[in-house]
Parts: structure tokens; C-alpha cells; sequence
């Protein structure tokens, strides 16, 4: 098996013989090409393309698990050489160690950039992880009541992402700026429309210590890894700009086998898996038209 810069040229070539044989459709850029060339079965001839991968364990190993059948038939063999991303997956991406990253979405990707100097791109928008008002005291948000004390990530964007949820639902303002800036903290209240007592907390804490609170905001995929029963209030939609993404190399972006990748991800089917998989807990990103 070939890395991904050792075959993308051959992976590529193929592709364009497979289309000059009229074994696919129309032909178009590379992406289409990728998505247009499934391995003959049984061709042992195969040239297979490998991508190396880190992921969050719940839900991005599931849904990657899912197409990778799908991608193997291709041949795209996808090879995750781990399930829990840290601080140092962005740096691993962009030295080459792996081909693509899946954990983040597009701001924490920009800031990153930012912050250390490299220019990693979003190759596709794969799903939502709506952060989430949940409470194991009261089933409703009319029947929260006033005073009551709430949990958030305190955190750059899962703090404003609170907020804004908590501003939607009649709790709060935020001043104007907040409008165009994507990050806020209590600081850019404007105003209470109902009073509340707002907790800023580690994000790993506030599951842990959720008896302590009225009701907490916490992300989808905490609460699916953590098991919790507690009754959702309200959450984003899934057109929140905070879509998990595929990750890559700028000269990466039109690879493909990246592009076969994406596109199996954001599938008709996939994203049917992840709706009947996690019933509204994790929701398919909304797609460009």
C-alpha cells in the first residue's frame, strides 16, 4: 500500500484510465473522478490508496467506521491511527504524519491557523454536535425558574455558542457585537430577560458536577460519551456554523481520495445513518446548495 502523497498520482491515474474506458460518468475535476471509480471486485491489480487519520472516539469513529466498506471498494483504505484527538492533531496534519483529521470545526480550525502559523483547510462540513441545554430537574424550559443556575463551557467558542442558545431561548441579550464576532463571555451580556445565575466551568467538569446546577450547556458528544439520561431543554440547529469537518493540507484539498472521503461522509446514506444513529443528539452539517 502507497501513502497518500506516494499514490495520489496513480490513485489519480487510474481514475483517468477507468474514465477514458467508460467505466465511469462524466468526466469533471478530480473530486467527481474520485467519486466516479469504484475498485472492480476482486481485481487483485488494484492500485489502493491509504489515508491516515485521528478522530474523536464518539461520533466520528462511528461514522467514519461506517463509510469505510464503502471506501474500500474504491480503493481508499482508510487507516485511523487514533480515536482521541489533542493538542498536538492539528501539528500532526500538517507535518504529513497523517492525511486528515476529523474532531474540529472551522473556527477552532481558522484559530489554530492563526495562532501557529499554518494553513490547514476544511476539505467538507460533515455533521453538528448542537451544544445543548440539558436539566435533571425540570422537563421544560417554561418551568425553569427564575433565579435558577446554569453550567457553561467556559471555553472561546462553546462559551458563546452557550450563550447564543441561551439568548434564543428568552434568558439573555447579547450586546451587538457579538453578532459578527463568534466568541463572547458573560461580559457581553447586554441584559437578563429572565434572571439566571450563570456558572463558567470547564467543560470536562460540568457533566461530573450537573446535580449542583438547575440545568448545564454542554456539546452532543460529551453527553453520548457520558450516557447521561438528564431531559433536553433546547439546542443549535443544524445550521450552526460550528459543522466537525474534515481537515487537510491546503494542497490536499482536491486529492481524490479525499474528495471520495467527503463525499461518502456527506451521502444521502450517511447522513440517514447519523440521524437514525443519534436521534437529534448529532445532526448532518447543512450542505451548500
Amino acid at each position: 500500500m502507497k501513502s497518500i502523497k506516494a499514490a495520489s498520482a496513480l490513485f489519480a491515474a487510474a481514475l483517468s484510465l477507468s474514465l477514458l474506458a467508460g467505466c465511469a460518468g462524466t468526466a469533471g475535476g478530480s473530486s467527481s473522478q474520485a467519486q466516479s471509480t469504484p475498485a472492480a471486485s476482486g481485481d487483485s491489480s488494484q492500485q489502493t490508496v491509504t489515508l491516515k487519520g485521528i478522530v474523536d472516539l464518539v461520533p466520528h469513529s462511528e461514522i467514519i467506521k461506517y463509510v469505510t466498506p464503502k471506501l474500500a471498494k474504491q480503493g481508499i483504505i482508510i487507516d485511523l491511527v487514533a480515536t482521541a484527538a489533542d493538542n498536538t492533531t492539528n501539528e500532526k496534519l500538517a507535518k504529513g504524519e497523517i492525511d486528515f483529521n476529523y474532531f474540529q470545526h472551522e473556527p477552532y480550525l481558522q484559530e489554530w491557523n492563526n495562532t501557529n502559523g499554518f494553513n490547514l483547510v476544511n476539505a467538507g462540513d460533515i455533521h453538528v454536535e448542537p451544544i445543548t441545554a440539558y436539566s435533571d430537574k425540570y422537563s421544560s424550559t417554561d418551568k425553569i425558574p427564575e433565579n435558577a443556575t446554569v453550567a457553561i463551557p467556559n471555553d472561546g467558542t462553546n462559551e458563546y455558542r452557550a450563550l447564543l442558545i441561551l439568548e434564543q431561548n428568552g434568558f439573555i441579550k447579547l450586546n451587538e457585537k457579538t453578532a459578527t464576532s463568534l466568541s463572547a463571555s458573560v461580559t457581553d451580556i447586554q441584559s437578563y430577560v429572565r434572571p439566571i445565575k450563570i456558572v463558567e466551568l470547564d467543560s470536562a467538569q460540568i457533566i461530573p458536577t450537573k446535580a449542583d446546577y438547575d440545568f448545564f450547556i454542554t456539546n452532543t458528544n460529551k453527553a453520548l460519551e457520558a450516557k447521561i439520561t438528564s431531559t433536553k431543554l433546547f439546542s443549535e440547529s443544524g445550521d450552526s456554523p460550528y459543522a466537525n469537518i474534515i481537515a487537510v493540507r491546503e494542497e490536499d484539498k482536491d486529492n481524490p481520495a479525499i474528495a471520495a472521503l467527503v463525499k461518502e461522509l456527506q451521502s444521502e446514506d450517511t447522513r440517514k445513518f447519523i440521524e437514525d444513529t443519534y436521534k437529534g443528539a448529532v445532526i448532518p452539517a447543512k450542505l451548500g446548495s
